[in-house]
């Protein structure tokens, strides 16, 4: 089929007046697709040449080769060249298309690209009706002339390569991407068609059919093509006009393509290996995708880097049959070699994945590297998230010499005693490997459980939901019998310290203790929670549940106890009611070996002061643990059960004193149990039948604090209601709240200001009987002056005058 051809004519540089005009136009080419066309056929020259040219000069101006596709799908090929122009136009500038309809391809399937250097593009229309050139049609044979050099040209342009190749694949995509065209700045626009050779043949076909270009142009931000050529002079212009610029003449970039299909298409350019893009197109996959072509780049030899490397390493572990024997071996041998000291985990990661794609389908032979490798990685790398190979992966020679190797190294790891600040994680893949190359860690395995035990909980409770070490842990729980026993025998060893720990961590991690082994604390760790959702707030009721988990008495084995406890109130102290059902449930002998009888001293101390059980818990508590109890809980305690005595029985003598005492003794004190105490002290005080010892011990004791709880009984509504309702009683107080004018300033002001402010309405409120009943009283428990002294007191108004006339009589009587 021939193909119809079009020549054009551009003004002169320089002439306004001058228009282009097409010379010579094909059969099939329409008005439409000229007008198309002609604007592919500008030209302006570079900054600096002369609008008249010498012949050499004429020759080195850069030419325009175009490839574009028209709106009616129709393609054009051409070159746009200075030629020499008549006398009145010295040059112009003459283009030379080739116009393919759509769906016909160049002739020998040829790409736009191979046309470049045809020797048959003119520069003068054909006269005469003369033969035309066919510069698609008669290209030579074989390897077109574009691609010789290429390799040396992509050597030289090496630290552009993956930019430039990523951003004109992301050109031919099915959509042109937005933003204009993608700017290649070079001083020669042959290097730019240099770069269109190295895209045609690192891309698929159907992408360099859509990549349209031109290789010279002075007005890149009004190009519709997808790539274009710019002398260095416009490079600022078309950055500013927000187009993507390559100045490859300039300076080479600083960061590189974050594109690892591009970065491992360098490498193969770099590697004079363009051979390699077409046997990389031939595997499944994604052609764009980097694991294909890293994969036939690792099995030709190309160094790569480990993002590369990691790819094709995940692309051959999805697809495990779509090498053959020999590129298996290669990419082994490619991944594994031990030149290579840039390993990342995310490619150990996919190795891992690789020898468990290949593991059981490739001979031992050719996995034993890769199985090797991981293991050298998981002791050497620390990399706790590898998936290790199977036990029977190093079974022979192979498994006896890396055993050899690191054996005395994982040993020494776990025999350190930095141990205790090393990872769970890191301890489960040492454990693992160990029993992988078939290590006897049997003399170290007992300190290394206790120390992984403890850093289980500790890494539990730093972290939400369940642990990262957790599905590691299990496997590892899961393959050794040994670990598994000694570490739930630890973590039972160290419920009772902290069983609130060891109960969360199981709430999160289910560990296999279901088999013989007793483990009484670990099973009522694992029981608390579902006891507390079925018996709620009820946590005595909780308690006797997870109690029975254990499946040990607490007198057999009276830690169960403490966990127990420690579990149902975790850093709680129990009410006194729990408290006294505890101390009954169990002997104090199970109690003080559990340690948890300091749980019952807590619950008596920290008691509201108007719990009445409080004072009995304290009375039962030191008799139960004479020797356990001492320093300022005794002092408490016993404050608590002197209390007791002040309200229901008869105390020793002096007991306002030892109230006093006791209390300094248990400071800092609880407030609910000075207040207890005080209240019950100055209870007795105000009764008709306490001692006068113990009140002038009180009342020469000017405790200011003691002192004030006494007014605040007396003014208490049932201290006024006795001294409205009992004469006697109030002649007592009167007696009393006069007795001691030399008293301290803490107890004279006090009982004035009792005798003005409670007695005084009490006795104005009586009959005038009970007041005489009162009076007489006073007269027969006193003296005749204080009886003189209360009748002047009860019609006195003013506190100034009464207080000397009180003192006055009193010191006459």
């Amino acid at each position: 089929m021939s193909l119809a051809q079009v020549h054009h004519i551009s003004a002169a540089p320089g002439d306004a007046e001058a228009a282009g005009r097409f010379t010579a136009v094909g059969p099939g080419v329409s008005a439409a697709l000229l007008a198309e066309l002609e604007p592919l056929t500008g030209y302006a020259l570079p900054d600096g040449a002369s609008h008249r040219p010498a012949d050499a000069e004429l020759r080195s101006l850069p030419q325009a080769f175009t490839y574009a596709v028209l709106s009616d799908g129709s393609r054009v090929v051409g070159r746009t060249a200075p030629a020499r122009g008549d006398g009145t136009a010295p040059v112009r500038f003459h283009t030379h298309a080739v116009h393919l309809p759509p769906g016909v391809p160049l002739p020998g399937d040829r790409l736009p690209v191979e046309a470049w250097r045809s020797p048959h593009w003119v520069s003068a229309t054909p006269v005469g009706g003369g033969a035309l050139s066919d510069p698609l049609g008669m290209l030579p044979p074989g390897p077109a002339p574009v691609r010789e050099g290429l390799d040396d040209f992509a050597v030289s342009r090496g630290p552009w390569l993956a930019a430039v190749l990523a951003d004109l694949r992301r050109a031919s995509e099915e959509e042109a991407p937005a933003g204009g065209p993608v700017v290649l700045v070079e001083k020669q626009n042959a290097d730019v068609a240099r770069w269109l050779g190295l895209a045609a043949v690192t891309l698929p076909r159907e992408s360099v059919e859509r990549l349209t270009f031109t290789t010279y142009t002075r007005q890149p931000g009004s190009s519709a093509l997808r790539v274009v050529g710019a002398p260095p002079e416009d490079a600022v212009a078309a950055r500013e006009a927000g187009l993507t610029v390559h100045v490859c003449a300039d300076r080479p970039p600083v960061d590189g393509a974050p594109d690892a299909w591009a970065r491992t298409a360098a490498r193969v350019w770099r590697s004079r290996a363009p051979q390699l893009f077409q046997e990389a197109r031939e595997l499944p996959g994604d052609p764009f995708a980097a694991g294909s072509l890293a994969v036939i780049a690792l099995c030709a030899g190309v160094a790569l880097g480990p993002e590369e490397r990691a790819a094709a390493a995940g692309w051959a572990a999805e697809r495990p049959y779509a090498l053959d024997a020999k590129r298996t071996g290669q990419l082994v041998e490619a991944l594994t070699s031990p030149g290579i000291e840039d390993r990342t985990g995310s490619e150990f990661d996919a190795v891992g994945r690789l020898f468990g794609a290949l593991d059981g389908r490739c001979p031992a032979s050719v996995t034993a590297p890769l199985a090797a490798m991981l293991v050298t990685e998981a002791v050497r790398g620390g990399n706790g998230s590898l998936e290790l190979p199977r036990r029977d992966a190093f079974v022979g020679p192979d498994g006896e010499a890396i055993a050899g190797v690191l054996a005395p190294e994982i040993l020494t790891e776990l025999e350190s005693g930095a141990g205790g600040a090393r990872p769970v994680a890191r301890t489960v893949q040492l454990l693992r490997v160990a029993r992988l190359l078939g290590v006897n860690g049997t003399e170290v395995l007992p300190e290394v459980v206790d120390r992984l035990a403890r850093t289980i909980l500790t890494e539990a409770d730093g972290s939400e939901g369940t642990p990262a070490f957790a599905p590691a842990l299990l496997e590892l729980l899961d393959e050794q019998f040994d670990v598994r026993t000694a570490l739930l025998g630890a973590l039972d060893r160290i419920a009772p310290e902290d069983p609130g720990a060891v109960a969360r961590f199981l709430e999160r991690v289910a560990l296999p203790f279901t088999g013989t082994q007793a483990l009484p604390h670990l099973r009522m760790c694992a029981e608390v929670p579902g006891a507390m959702t079925t018996l709620g707030r009820d946590r005595t009721a909780v308690w006797h549940r997870v109690l029975r988990a254990a499946g040990l008495s607490p007198f057999a084995e009276p830690l169960v106890l403490r966990t127990a406890v420690g579990l149902v109130w975790e850093d709680r102290a129990p009410t006194v009611e729990e408290a006294r059902l505890l101390l009954e449930a169990a002997t104090s002998d199970a109690h003080r070996a559990a340690g948890t009888w300091a749980r019952l001293v807590d619950a008596a101390l920290g008691a509201p002061a108007d719990t009445e059980d409080g004072t009995a818990l304290a009375h039962d508590l030191l008799r139960a643990f004479p020797q356990e109890i001492g320093g300022r809980e005794r002092a408490a305690l016993q404050l608590l059960e002197l209390c007791r005595d002040l309200r229901t029985g008869a105390p020793e003598p002096g007991w306002t004193e030892r109230v006093r005492t006791l209390r300094d003794r248990a400071a800092p004190l609880e407030p609910a149990v000075q207040e207890r105490a005080f209240t019950a002290l100055v209870e007795r005080l105000l009764a008709p039948d306490r001692p006068g010892a113990e009140l002038y011990a009180f009342v020469r004791s000017d405790d200011a604090d003691l002192i004030a709880a006494y007014d605040r009984a007396a003014r208490a509504e049932p201290t006024r209601a006795r001294l409205r309702t009992h004469p006697a009683y109030a002649a007592d107080c009167f007696t009393n709240w006069t007795a001691h004018p030399h008293a301290g300033t803490a107890w004279t002001t006090t009982a004035a200001a009792l005798l003005d402010e409670v007695l005084r309405p009490a006795v104005r409120g009586m009959t005038t009987q009970a007041v005489a009943e009162v009076e007489e009283t006073v007269g027969r428990t006193g003296s005749s002056g204080r009886a003189n002294a209360f009748r002047d007191w009860n019609r006195s108004r003013a506190l100034g005058r009464l207080g000397r006339r009180i003192t006055g009589r009193v010191r006459r009587g």
